[in-house]
């Protein structure tokens, strides 16, 4: 016998929402082992005390976008919606089933008014890394770091071309001393004081999003992008730094500045860290030398000449100070340009009558020269920390850790492409995303951790 159920659509049932949401809910660890009482804290700075109309709270707001993040919600229409019908949801905003949820035009306004230009969401994904910190999730000893290209809501035709300033060095200042004083240890005259070139070179700037940057790397789809530079804790690769720039800005130019703020802000005390071949320039070795850091970064092949001999087959005797060629030449100190680099070259009368002129150098002076950054010696104590065993293995966890991180954030939590344009708008974006990440680590990792006793 056939039967419908449909009149039971009109029928009137006395029942709890707490009943209703499984007891293994994602959502219900989050909301026992994730404190957000802090957010009425850092928010009661943008609201009026004694005027207008009564607000929404300030963490069902935030608690609303935090679900969004979590279940990969592109649209604040959708979000709505979904918190409208989904029980979990409103159990989580602490909305009985007849409530009203809050309007997706509330969201985008505070976005767009009463949040900008602030801090809350640094601040807030600060505090869930504080959190992790006082669970002991976090060990701040070993961080592994890198960057992800996530594209921009852009058209990648529209665009104009500009003549815009080059990228200014943080490290300059420094150079110029370690310059100075190697041609002073070589007996050479200081070099004279230049006014201040500023380098111009053009770029393409979107009409849809002057703030993204236009990509072009090898492996890598050509576009409009933004960079997501990320660092995870080794412990439980929970994300303990986020940071957006334009997709046409080098990955090491904002590394150092962003491993001193972790330190600053978390106080940590890094004894190792683990980057890809992108960070191999250089001032990062010689910053993390300096820091006394066990560093471990990814070779990166350059490819010399068709047909000549490469650097490497070139030998540097560091007690002579000199370069010998495949053919037993020395190549001798010459001088030290303001880049940093040493010059050491061939004499052109010895190198005319060798048998590996035509694979050694092409110049018409038959003279070949080889430079040696002042850093150097950084470069190579990375590349033998790279070769050795613990630093293999400490390599070996970056896809583990870093690699997973980016993926989880791609295919689970909508973070393959940006949902808004402007720089402020996708650094929202990659902060809550990096802190839903954590906040689900740890709920997940604390309820198991409680039922094992």
């Amino acid at each position: 016998m056939l039967r419908s159920n449909r009149e039971k659509q009109q029928a009137y049932e006395f029942v709890s929402i707490e009943d209703l949401v499984p007891q293994d809910h994602l959502l219900r660890k989050v909301d026992k082992y994730i404190d957000f009482s802090f957010i009425d804290e850092k928010v009661k700075p943008l609201y009026c005390s004694d005027n207008g109309r009564p607000a929404i709270d300030p963490i069902v707001l935030f608690k609303m976008i935090f679900i969004g993040y979590f279940y990969g919600i592109r649209s604040e229409r959708q979000l709505e919606r979904e918190v409208q019908t989904n029980l979990a949801y409103r159990w989580f905003l602490g909305l009985g089933l007849t409530d009203k949820v809050p309007d997706h035009s509330t969201l985008s306004w505070n976005r767009r008014t009463r949040f900008k230009d602030t801090n809350i969401f640094q601040d807030i994904f600060d505090e869930i890394v504080l959190q992790a910190i006082s669970h002991r999730m976090v060990g701040g000893r070993v961080l592994v770091s890198d960057s992800t290209h996530v594209k921009a809501n852009a058209n990648k035709h529209q665009y104009t071309k500009q003549q815009v300033l080059q990228n200014t060095k943080d490290y300059v200042d420094e150079l110029n001393v370690a310059v100075e004083t190697d041609r002073k240890n070589h007996g050479k005259k200081p070099l004279k004081p230049r006014e201040e070139v500023n380098e111009e070179k053009e770029i393409k700037v979107s009409k849809t999003d002057p703030d993204s940057g236009y990509m072009i790397r090898d492996g890598k789809p050509e576009g409009f992008f933004y960079l997501d530079h990320r660092t995870v804790d080794m412990k439980y690769n929970l994300i303990t730094d986020v940071y957006v720039t334009p997709g046409n800005v080098h990955d090491s130019v904002p590394y150092l500045s962003r491993l001193d703020r972790q330190q600053e802000r978390f106080g940590f005390q890094v004894e190792a860290i683990a980057l890809d071949s992108g960070y191999l320039t250089t001032p990062i070795c010689r910053g993390l030398q300096s820091r006394k850091i066990f560093a471990v970064i990814a070779h990166r092949r350059f490819h010399s000449k068709q047909g000549l001999f490469p650097k490497w087959k070139f030998t540097f005797d560091a007690e002579q100070e000199l370069y010998v060629c495949p053919a037993g030449q020395a190549l001798k100190y010459r001088t030290t340009d303001r880049k940093g680099y040493q010059q050491y070259a061939s004499d052109p009368e010895q190198c005319k009558s060798c048998p590996f002129l035509n694979e050694c150098t092409q110049s018409k002076n038959h003279r070949k020269v080889v430079t040696r950054h002042v850093w150097e010696d950084s470069k190579e104590w990375v590349r033998n920390n790279r070769l050795s065993k613990s630093g293999k293995q400490l390599y070996r966890k970056r896809k583990e850790t870093i690699e997973r991180s980016f993926a989880d954030a791609k295919e689970l939590h909508g973070f393959r492409y940006c949902r808004l344009r402007g720089l402020p708008n996708v650094r929202e974006q990659a902060l809550m995303t990096a802190a839903v990440q954590n906040m689900k680590k740890m709920a997940i990792h604390l309820d198991r951790r409680e039922k094992r006793g």
